[in-house]
C-alpha cells in the first residue's frame, strides 16, 4: 500500500492493518463486551472492520458501521458487501445532530473500542453516543488505561489521553450515563506497552511482537482469576437513564 492510498491518519491505518494480524486478541475483546450487546448495534470508528467481523457473528438484527473517513467506509463496503443487516454511515463525534439521523435504526447499543482517546472532547462525545438511543440503551467502550504509561505510541496514534478508572467514571457521570461496569482488560499488555512507548519510545507496534502476544491470548484469558488493579485498557458500560 502506498501513501497515496492511505486515509488521512496514516499511522492509524497502519495500526489497524497490524491489528488484523492479531485475530485472537480481537476475539478476546469481543468476548469481553459480548454480554452487554443488544441486537441493534452502532459501532463508532469501525476502521477496516477488525471488530465489525465479530459483531456481525453475534445474534444481531442490525449493525451500523460508522467512520469519519470515507476511505475506511469504502473498505467496509468492500469487505462486507451488501447485507440486509448491515449499514455503513458517516459519523464524526461529537455530533449532537446525529441522533435524529440515526433514529430510524432504533439502536439499543453503541460500541466504541479504542476511539474515545482520539477525541478531544470525550464527555460531549459520550453524550452524543447516548443520544443515539432511547432509555435503557447501552454505551460500551474500551479505552487505553493508566496515564503513567502514556508515551511515544500514544503520541503517534493521536491519543489525547489515557484513562484512570476515576477519570473514566467521571466522564460517564458528566455525560449523564449510569455506569454499569468498569473493569481492567489485558493486564500483561501493560508491560509491553510501557517498554515500547516509554522505554524504547517506538512509534510503531512491532509486528513480530504482536504475533507472539496474540499466540498467548488463550492463556491471558485467565487474567479474570487474578484481579490485579491495572491493565492496558479499561472497558466501561453505561446505560441511558
Amino acid at each position: 500500500m502506498t501513501d497515496a492510498t492511505l486515509p488521512g491518519d496514516a499511522a492509524g491505518a497502519e495500526t489497524l492493518e497490524i491489528m488484523s494480524a492479531a485475530p485472537r486478541y480481537n476475539a478476546w475483546q469481543y468476548e469481553r463486551i459480548a454480554p452487554f450487546l443488544g441486537r441493534r448495534i452502532l459501532e463508532v470508528g469501525s476502521g477496516i472492520g477488525n471488530m465489525s467481523e465479530h459483531l456481525l457473528g453475534g445474534p444481531i438484527e442490525l449493525l451500523v458501521l460508522t467512520d469519519m473517513d470515507p476511505w475506511y467506509r469504502d473498505q467496509l463496503r468492500i469487505r462486507f458487501g451488501s447485507r440486509p443487516d448491515l449499514v455503513v454511515e458517516s459519523l464524526v463525534l461529537p455530533d449532537h445532530s446525529a441522533a435524529e439521523r440515526f433514529s430510524p435504526y432504533r439502536l439499543d447499543t453503541v460500541v466504541a473500542l479504542n476511539v474515545l482517546e482520539h477525541i478531544e472532547n470525550d464527555v460531549e462525545s459520550l453524550i452524543a453516543m447516548g443520544a443515539l438511543m432511547g432509555s435503557g440503551g447501552r454505551v460500551v467502550i474500551l479505552v487505553p488505561a493508566l496515564e503513567s504509561v502514556y508515551g511515544s505510541l500514544d503520541v503517534e496514534l493521536g491519543h489525547f489521553r489515557r484513562y484512570s478508572r476515576e477519570r473514566l467514571a467521571r466522564a460517564f457521570d458528566s455525560a449523564g450515563l449510569q455506569l454499569e461496569r468498569l473493569t481492567w482488560f489485558n493486564r500483561i499488555g501493560t508491560i509491553g506497552w510501557w517498554i515500547n512507548a516509554c522505554v524504547r519510545q517506538q512509534k510503531r507496534i512491532p509486528l513480530a511482537q504482536l504475533r507472539s502476544f496474540d499466540s498467548l491470548v488463550p492463556l491471558l484469558r485467565f487474567e479474570r482469576f487474578i484481579p490485579l488493579p491495572f491493565g492496558q485498557s479499561l472497558i466501561a458500560v453505561g446505560t441511558v437513564p
